[in-house]
């Protein structure tokens, strides 16, 4: 005689298969995702760590320092004051690419983080 429920023993074995097999596929995808992460961090920090290495044999720093100061000094003397303003006036009326560019620059010298930084105080 037939038996209808015979055939949940197979039905059942082949759902627990699919479902073994998706597990497989999900941890498999999460663990690239999580070596993807952890190379992108070593990256980033052998990026930094070139960039210090760097920074200490070249004078960019400091004529980038230097160069950022001369506004900041020149506000204390209120006759120089509205050269200033004029010289961000004009620098505002640069190019896009040319305002990232400096961006660039700046943040290359002083490290990647300061350049994410600089991007998201701009916007």
């Amino acid at each position: 005689m037939f038996n209808p429920l015979s055939f949940l023993g197979p039905i059942a074995d082949l759902g627990k298969t699919y479902l073994e097999g998706k597990n497989v596929k999900m941890k498999a995808k999460a663990e690239a995702e999580a070596t993807v992460l952890v190379t992108a961090a070593q990256s980033s920090a052998d990026w930094e760590k070139i960039q210090a290495v760097n920074s200490g044999q070249s004078w960019k720093d400091e004529w980038l320092t230097i160069l950022f100061s001369i506004p900041l000094i020149l506000c204390f003397f209120p006759g120089s004051v509205v050269y200033v303003q004029d010289g961000f006036a004009a620098l505002s009326l640069m190019p896009d690419w040319y305002q990232y560019t400096l961006s660039i620059i700046v943040g290359a010298s002083f490290g990647v983080r300061s350049a994410v930084g600089l991007m998201k105080a701009r916007k």
